[in-house]
């Protein structure tokens, strides 16, 4: 019977090739297209990542220029800690409606889980706000250099950060990019403004942080609206919050990791080398940190489509979907990683000057090699959360903070900040390690050998061309940097790292940019 079934199959398909061509070609399409729209978001999120990342530098100058040196470092405490505070407050919740909200359907279901969480991160928000409010004088005293008015400030910029989170989430959750990618925009630029306007009219300060705690409030009510309008209010029943907090707590360890990751380094490199070496290993960090920025679109992006593949059961488009980010990130990481190896000295001088650049430019390769290790990590780790494992990502950053501090102590009393950056190379290959070993469990990753190998090998051949020509004039860098990255995707190429079917659909995919672009200008020029 088996076998009958069988023949008659093989018949049905020999008779009707070109139906089966067309049924096998239509499910690739569909397969490419929805990539595509995934590429289009990573691009997007990635144009606005450097921009917002920008607003740093735009701050700086407004702020050093107008305040005093103690004032400027009440502000960066101030910023820290407004940044730091809120992700234990809410506690891991913004993550848990990425999770569990990407599959709902049903504006009920929405509603009762965006509003069970959104109540108990009010709740953990306020709490934590109040136990910041009541030791206001402390932290006067000690973190804002006396300052009253700065610490009584901090308990409301708090609870609205966590707003914010949440809100951000949201947006996240359901995939609107560009209302996503709108607000982080916003959010950044409406604090440079609000800022430079009360510091340049002389409240210093004070005036600063009024402007920013003004930026947060317009931003959150702008945020709110189009989600009231999407999905209403509702009293929540809060009748899985039990799950929810299962989930997002262990969250909370790895939060605080990073944090402690980010800090130490420089903060020991204060205690035991001094603030000099502090500026060499901080300006080669900013620019090896880089590669870790790439990292960022996916780790937005690809959580809220693997959970709605996961509710489907389409197993297959989660390891597809897996793998092609890991391809992805790995042909725009591992240029990178070269080019800022090769580069790391005259973009240095040019951004800074001769002793930062001389003191830490050997660093830099170092701390881009751990970038690229901590963007597989982002990525595979996805494959964990989705699996509700998150005790698991919450245990390795546990271990590396803690390993972190007692090889910085080791490494850097021996090595400096060669030993400092070391350390760092360590902790991201060990979480890379780990994650990989307990996501193999749940999907089948590909790390692609052959493709390591040629691109290792023509990162080495670019970077011969980089030395050949020798920039160092602002100019010559860029230009450099161009001619380097063009030659390194033409030698893949003809390598056969990069396939011909990878190259139609980047080309497919810059068409649709271009077009895109054309359509825009056309409006602007219709609007005039």
């Amino acid at each position: 019977m088996i076998s009958k079934v069988f023949n008659d199959t093989l018949n049905i398909i020999n008779n009707d090739t070109d139906y089966y061509h067309h049924f096998f070609a239509s499910m690739v399409v569909r397969h490419l297209q929805e990539y595509k729209i995934f590429l289009k978001k990573i691009g997007l999120l990635g144009i606005t990542t450097i921009l917002v990342s920008l607003n740093q530098l735009i701050l700086l100058p407004i702020l050093t220029q107008s305040l005093s040196i103690l004032e400027y470092g009440v502000w960066v405490q101030y910023t820290i800690t407004i940044t730091i505070i809120p992700a234990i407050a809410v506690l891991g919740l913004p993550y848990t409606m990425v999770r569990f909200l990407s599959p709902q359907k049903s504006r009920e279901e929405i509603q009762e889980v965006f509003y069970s969480l959104g109540f108990t991160v009010v709740l953990g928000s306020l709490l934590m706000a109040i136990l910041f409010l009541l030791g206001s004088s402390f932290l006067a005293k000690n973190l804002f250099n006396g300052n009253m008015l700065v610490a009584i400030f901090l308990p409301i910029s708090i609870f609205l950060n966590g707003l914010t989170l949440l809100f951000f989430d949201f947006f996240r959750t359901f995939q609107e990019m560009k209302r996503y990618s709108l607000f982080s925009f916003v959010q950044a630029y409406l604090a440079v403004l609000m800022v430079a306007v009360l510091v340049f009219k002389g409240y210093g300060i004070n005036g600063a942080i009024i402007g920013l705690i003004i930026s947060q409030l317009i931003l959150i009510i702008a945020m709110y609206i189009p989600i009231l309008r999407k999905i209403g209010f509702k009293i929540p029943l809060f009748s899985n919050l039990k799950e929810y907090l299962n989930f997002g707590l262990p969250t909370i360890p790895t939060n605080l990791s990073f944090w402690i990751l980010d800090i130490t380094d420089r903060y020991l490199i204060g205690l035991f080398l001094g603030l000099s070496f502090v500026s060499y290993y901080s300006a080669a960090y900013l620019l090896g940190n880089l590669i870790s920025i790439i990292m960022s679109p996916f780790y937005t992006l690809l959580l809220p489509n693997l959970a709605l593949y996961h509710a489907q059961g389409r197993i297959q488009k989660i390891k597809t979907l897996i793998n092609y980010s890991l391809k992805l990130f790995l042909i725009i990481a591992i240029p990178l990683f070269f080019l800022l190896s090769v580069l790391s000295l005259p973009i240095l001088k040019v951004l800074s000057n001769p002793e930062i650049a001389f003191g830490g430019y050997f660093i830099t390769p170092i701390l881009a090699l751990g970038g690229v290790f901590f963007g597989l990590y982002g990525i595979m780790s996805q494959v964990i959360i989705l699996e509700k494992k998150t005790r698991i990502t919450g245990n390795i950053w546990i271990i590396c903070a803690v390993s972190n501090l007692l090889m910085d102590i080791t490494f850097g009393y021996f090595w400096g900040i060669m030993g400092i950056a070391l350390t760092s190379l360590a902790v991201y290959i060990f979480a890379f390690i780990i994650s990989l070993y307990y996501s193999r469990n749940y999907i089948r990753l590909e790390l692609y050998p052959q493709f390591l190998i040629k691109s290792i090998l023509t990162g080495f051949l670019m970077c011969i061309l980089i030395i050949l020509l020798n920039p160092i004039k602002p100019l010559d860098i860029v230009l450099t940097s161009i001619i380097g990255l063009g030659f390194y995707y033409l030698v893949l190429w003809k390598l056969g790292g990069i396939q011909e079917k990878e190259l139609i659909f980047v080309k497919s995919f810059l068409e649709d940019i271009q077009y895109t672009l054309k359509q825009l200008i056309h409006r602007l020029k219709i609007k005039r």
